[in-house]
């Protein structure tokens, strides 16, 4: 309910459809078709004073409650931007003696623009009802946005009843793209997809696909999104630039580069000058995906479009490649040019910081951040410090510096603790952490327990390691699965341990073998020193041989032409025996190995790592 409000049932018969009238004109045109009274300048009324002048006008010549006289009026004030257009609009609105659905929608579109006041809108639409003028056309895309700015599920959904009633979801795309819209952005991206099915092929149109991958975005669905982008190219239709946005971020999140270079090479074919958006959302995709130089590439080349999201998105990327310096530089550059740093930038620098080691620095920038910027930290930015002070070994200061917190002790915050523990071996305090972390509630996971029960699994504690698991057993903590995929020919292939469902199995496993067999003649040894159970070496060894993230590269060694980078994203924090691994695939093959694990990326080149074993 909004407001108290509840939608009345529709009065009249549901319309006739229709198949032969010509498409009507959008609601910007029909504003701008409606009839001018004579005393009306030809150009438009920019002004709350030109407004009050030709209204005055009106009054002169009698034509003050006239409909097709004021509407122009009307207009110019619900969609003027000055203060008081909206009132002025209302006023207007009042004085009309028969007002049509054209006068209503105006209003409604009004009230929606930069969601202004969406439930206004809502309740216009129900007087609309009550005072027996029937909608139009043009009525539900807005009231249908007053809904989804409103978050207004259930009356969203009364609306749709009404539409159909009335006969517009069966043969109108503007009120079945908004509808479709609506659901996006109140998170039910399934009822989207069903809106969007329920049209006919021959109905659909690139707003309609937009919408359907705009819900997908919103909710996470980064494959359907991919999916659905893919089959709106293969029905012929040109991607608009919400669409190819969504393609973006889907690709971003997934590590999908080759998808988003094509998505890039599209818009440089449809588009001649690319906006501030599409750039940084460039920067973004490209840095996610692995690819900082071209994420760098393109950031150099937006001379006097940066903004404030841009230096984020390319910060945020550095610290994803645990670059800190080259972070550092950009936001000194960021604010030498002005722009005014808000709190996503500084988790960013902080980001890049504690990936980077750079312990001093990042001091220093959270003190000028709070004394200087007068940005006051959240708990973002005491997580990032904390990560930056533990994983610096500054254990104890870490932890006091939870316990300062003015927002109070974080999740975020004792499991940035809790790893820094396991990096340093602190076993004591990681218990402590973990406690902590049940104490919160709901924020402890099974990924917390594990951690813990590795590292007394190290140093031999089997009776606690078991106990540890069986606890989060039964507290019903279920750990999601690992996985690690890889990007061949513009399709992602994921691989579980000791994998053997896919198509190529049999060649994978036999790549895995001749891997192997290379690196041992450079002196490999599996490291099993990571291996959490209580068997010999032989089984301890079969364990690491088959690991999701070596299934990966395998396939992707296979797969892909020599010379061109092998990416693989996986869920997994890199262990150390991976990482070895990886190096050496690197040197021997000749190949770059690019790995995207929960955290961060890792970049392998002639056996060394980005990270500089700093993870």
């Amino acid at each position: 309910m909004v407001g108290g409000l509840v939608l009345p049932q529709p009065q009249h018969q549901a319309a006739t459809p229709r198949t032969s009238a010509p498409a009507p004109a959008t609601t910007t045109q029909a504003l701008e078709q409606a009839p001018c009274c004579a005393t009306v300048s030809a150009r438009p009324v920019r002004g709350l004073d030109e407004v009050r002048k030709a209204h005055a006008r009106n009054f002169k010549l009698g034509l003050d409650r006239s409909p097709p006289h004021l509407r122009p009026l009307l207009a110019a004030c619900a969609l003027g931007e000055w203060p008081g257009s909206m009132e002025y609009a209302a006023a207007i609105f009042s004085t009309l003696d028969e007002p049509e659905a054209f006068d209503y929608n105006t209003l409604m579109r009004g009230h929606v623009v930069g969601g202004r006041d969406p439930a206004a809108a809502l309740r216009l639409y129900v007087d609309m009802l009550n005072d027996g003028v029937e909608p139009d056309g043009y009525t539900f895309p807005f009231v249908l946005k007053a809904c989804a700015q409103l978050a207004a599920l259930r009356q969203g959904r009364q609306l749709q009843g009404h539409a159909v009633k009335f006969g517009f979801l069966g043969h109108d795309d503007h009120a079945q793209n908004s509808l479709i819209s609506f659901y996006g952005k109140c998170g039910e991206p399934e009822l989207a997809r069903r809106a969007f099915e329920q049209m006919e092929a021959g109905e659909r149109t690139a707003a309609s696909w937009s919408a359907l991958l705009a819900a997908y975005t919103k909710a996470g669905w980064w494959a359907d999104c991919l999916d659905s982008f893919a089959a709106m190219a293969r029905d012929g239709w040109r991607p608009d630039e919400s669409s190819m946005v969504s393609a973006l971020s889907a690709c971003a999140h997934l590590g999908a580069y080759d998808v988003g270079r094509s998505v890039h090479s599209a818009l440089l074919r449809n588009t001649v000058t690319l906006n501030t958006f599409m750039e940084t959302s460039l920067v973004d995709m490209y840095a996610k995906c692995g690819c900082i130089e071209k994420a760098t590439a393109v950031f150099d080349g937006m001379d006097g479009k940066k903004n404030e999201w841009t230096y984020s998105a390319m910060v945020s990327g550095l610290a994803l490649h645990g670059d800190g310096r080259k972070a550092l530089q950009v936001f000194d550059a960021m604010i030498r040019e002005g722009h005014q740093p808000d709190e996503a930038v500084y988790v960013g620098v902080l980001n890049a910081c504690s990936r980077s080691g750079l312990l001093e620095e990042g001091l220093r920038c959270f003190d000028r951040m709070r004394l200087e910027r007068k940005v006051a930290p959240n708990a973002q930015h005491y997580g990032c410090m904390v990560d930056l002070m533990a994983r610096a070994g500054r254990l104890d200061e870490a932890r006091a510096l939870i316990g300062s917190m003015p927002t109070g002790p974080t999740d975020t915050a004792w499991r940035s603790l809790l790893n820094a523990c396991r990096i340093h071996g602190d076993i004591e305090l990681a218990e402590r952490a973990l406690r902590e972390l049940a104490r919160l509630g709901g924020a402890v996971n099974a990924g917390d327990y594990i951690i813990l029960a590795d590292m007394h699994a190290r140093a031999a504690n089997w009776d606690e390691a078991a106990a540890l698991r069986t606890e989060a057993v039964e507290r019903g903590l279920a750990q999601a699965p690992g996985f690690s995929a890889v990007e061949v020919h513009g399709e992602m292939h994921r691989f579980t341990s000791q994998d053997r469902s896919h198509p190529r199995t049999a060649d994978i496993y036999e790549m895995l073998h001749q891997m192997e067999w290379q690196l041992r003649f450079e002196g490999y040894k599996p490291d099993t020193s990571e291996v959490a159970l209580d068997a010999d070496d032989e089984e301890k060894r079969s364990a690491v041989a088959a690991h999701s993230q070596k299934l990966a590269m395998a396939f992707g060694l296979l797969s892909t032409p020599e010379g061109t980078p092998v990416r693989v994203v996986t869920n997994l924090r890199m262990s150390k025996e991976c990482h070895a691994y990886s190096a050496l695939i690197s040197e021997i093959f000749g190949r770059e190995v690019v790995v995207r694990d929960r955290k961060r990326f890792h970049r392998f080149r002639r056996g060394t790592c980005s990270c500089g074993n700093y993870w």
